[in-house]
């Protein structure tokens, strides 16, 4: 598997910019052929997949809008037949329509796959205990970080959201190394800790990955401070992929 995970990060600049326009390009054709929005948006813009030469062509093709989604709610906006589609995840819906967005059998193996590689970049390694108290569910992040931690080898606690108390125990009982966590909520068990009269900083937490909502330098610098671990961004976007867009290295 690790090796697996490297050859990507091993490209040199040309090699990764061949690889991008390639797979831009199959994207750019896949849509058009198959998405009615993509086929109009383009034709309105005297666009064609194959005009898209370079990397910097793809500043001419229109952008897509979270208002373009809800305007498609639910399925309007998948490139694939429904009957392909092994899960569907979707954003709360709470300043308007949820966006949905479907994955094929292909989509979750890349998905496993970008997001074991950002548990990498962040230190984990196989063997490594991942507690994942991101919500499982609609949202992306608890069962994205899931099997990405499995893909790469990890055992995998998954604890979800809430039940702050028992998430402490579980912490100081099962020994984590990674947890993988909303900033907001991480401040939450940090306090839980201390209300329980224990150090957050003996626990066997190295690794805190966090995502989901924004967050502060500040923020951070608490977080470090207080459980002695590094803590590192993941970043994501539904509309993507999920979790695993990006990812800050330890």
């Amino acid at each position: 598997m690790t090796a697996v995970l490297d050859a990507g990060e091993r490209l040199g600049r040309a090699e990764l910019e061949s690889l991008q326009l390639e797979r831009l390009r199959a994207t750019l054709r896949h849509a058009y052929e198959n998405v009615g929005f993509y086929r109009a948006a383009f034709e309105k813009a005297g666009l064609r997949p194959e005009d898209c030469r370079t990397l910097a062509d793809l500043s001419r093709f229109p952008f897509t809008v979270k208002s373009d989604l809800r305007d498609n709610y639910p399925f309007g906006m998948f490139a694939v037949p429904e009957d392909r589609v092994r899960r569907i995840h979707a954003s709360s819906g709470t300043t308007g329509r949820p966006t949905v967005v479907g994955y094929t059998d292909g989509d979750l193996d890349t998905w496993a796959d970008v997001v074991a590689r950002s548990i990498r970049a962040a230190g984990g390694r196989p063997g490594h205990k991942v507690h994942v108290a991101y919500g499982y569910g609609l949202f992306t992040g608890g069962l994205g970080a899931h099997y990405g931690a499995e893909r790469l080898g990890c055992t995998v606690v998954p604890a979800s959201g809430g039940m702050t108390a028992r998430q402490v125990q579980l912490i100081q009982d099962f020994r984590p190394e990674i947890i993988m966590i909303t900033p907001s909520y991480m401040l939450t068990l940090l306090d839980e800790f201390e209300r329980q009269g224990v150090d957050p900083r003996t626990t066997s937490l190295k690794v805190g990955i966090f995502g989901a909502e924004p967050w502060t330098e500040r923020m951070r610098a608490e977080i470090e401070e207080r459980f002695a671990i590094d803590a590192v961004d993941i970043y994501g976007l539904s509309e993507v992929m999920g979790p695993g867009v990006a990812q800050e290295c330890v």
